[in-house]
């Protein structure tokens, strides 16, 4: 089997970006930079300026404010048949009468490349993405997973410098994006090509990027690698949005190590918060619902005379989740907590268990004054 075609990822950058329609910004001072042959997700909620971002990117936006360069080469104002990119949409928009092998050969006959060398690359290409044995079939004949790496190899048969991804696997089966998001990150990593992602599936970002933006309000919140996102949120919107948290009140309090914040007389490590700055503030922690560890209360190994070990909870709900289980337990005073854990746990509803907190520094913000 002839090797992959190996392409020239160049670095991506944004510097400043604005973009308005009329008194609406949805970009503001938008900043990122992609070393050549990373994948960076954007991820964020909806309306937050992700596609936007890529649109800018690709030409498909005229910004109304900053730069756009891909390698050395400002591409601001150049328009987007001349800015060597390539794109995948959620949609497949893949040409129904024609078939797989001239859907992928379209740019390069739109490049007027000679009529041997297009089907040789595009060859090349449908094998890279598994679909060498389709190529003569039509659009109609595949499955849509099938059709997505169709699109994903017209974007790549032309060899462009970066790879933009809008959303590409939101159409498809949950088994099928999984399978096809693991396809799609082994050939960007096999090409060495330089890709943005768009989505708004966290799960989706943490499991294929370099590194994630995390946008709000058209700015990059927190930009890193998806550990340091998931362990390190860098404000409550972070933890909050990215994975699941237990929102829990607590007071601030200092400790020779550091910050901590106690949640029922337990002090937890407590991350940075640059809007608190008085110690004993009603502040609301993010703990992690697999930071929070259940000891069926028959055990004898929990009682209330233990430091760090609240007893008296009573679980609530238990759901099976394959490897894990999610067991909701509430305390005394009426909190409820998640706790996430192995599967061999189980826990019934009315059991009364005791909870303990990791040392695992969560994220905290201001109490808000409930009315």
């Amino acid at each position: 089997m002839a090797a992959s075609p190996v392409l020239a990822g160049s670095p991506v950058t944004l510097q400043g970006v604005t973009k308005s329609y009329g008194a609406t910004t949805v970009l503001r001072d938008f900043s990122l930079e992609l070393a050549a042959g990373e994948l960076v997700c954007l991820l964020g909620p909806s309306g937050c300026g992700k596609t936007t971002a890529l649109r800018c990117v690709a030409g498909l936006e005229q910004v109304s404010g900053g730069r756009v360069l891909l390698g050395a080469e400002d591409v601001t104002d150049v328009p987007v048949n001349r800015r060597d990119i390539g794109m995948v949409f959620q949609q497949y928009s893949l040409f129904p009468h024609l078939s797989v092998t001239k859907n992928v050969e379209f740019g390069l006959h739109m490049r007027r490349v000679d009529r041997s060398e297009r089907t040789r690359r595009a060859s090349e290409m449908l094998e890279v993405v598994g679909l060498g044995h389709l190529a003569d079939r039509f659009p109609h004949e595949l499955s849509g997973g099938q059709q997505q790496r169709v699109a994903l190899a017209r974007a790549l048969v032309t060899r462009p410098q970066a790879l933009l991804l809008d959303e590409p696997l939101s159409a498809l089966d949950a088994k099928v994006r999984v399978r096809l998001r693991e396809q799609i990150r082994a050939i960007q990593t096999e090409l060495g090509i330089s890709t943005i992602f768009v989505t708004h599936d966290q799960e989706e970002a943490l499991a294929i990027s370099d590194r994630v933006a995390v946008m709000e309000g058209g700015r990059i919140a927190q930009l890193g690698t998806p550990e340091e996102l998931y362990r390190r949120p860098a404000s409550p919107f972070i933890a909050d949005f990215v994975g699941l948290s237990n929102r829990v009140d607590g007071v601030l309090d200092s400790h020779p190590d550091g910050r901590v914040v106690r949640v029922h007389g337990v002090a937890i490590p407590a991350l940075a918060a640059s809007d608190l700055t008085a110690e004993a503030a009603a502040v609301t922690a993010y703990v992690r619902p697999e930071h929070v560890r259940l000891t069926a209360a028959h055990a004898g190994t929990a009682t209330a005379e233990q430091p760090g070990i609240l007893a008296g909870a009573v679980v609530v709900s238990s759901g099976f989740l394959g490897s894990i289980r999610r067991t909701i337990v509430q305390l005394a005073d009426g909190t409820t907590l998640a706790s996430q854990h192995g599967a061999e746990a189980v826990f019934v509803p009315g059991e009364r268990v005791s909870v303990a907190f990791t040392a695992e520094p969560v994220a905290v913000a201001a109490r808000e004054i409930r009315r």
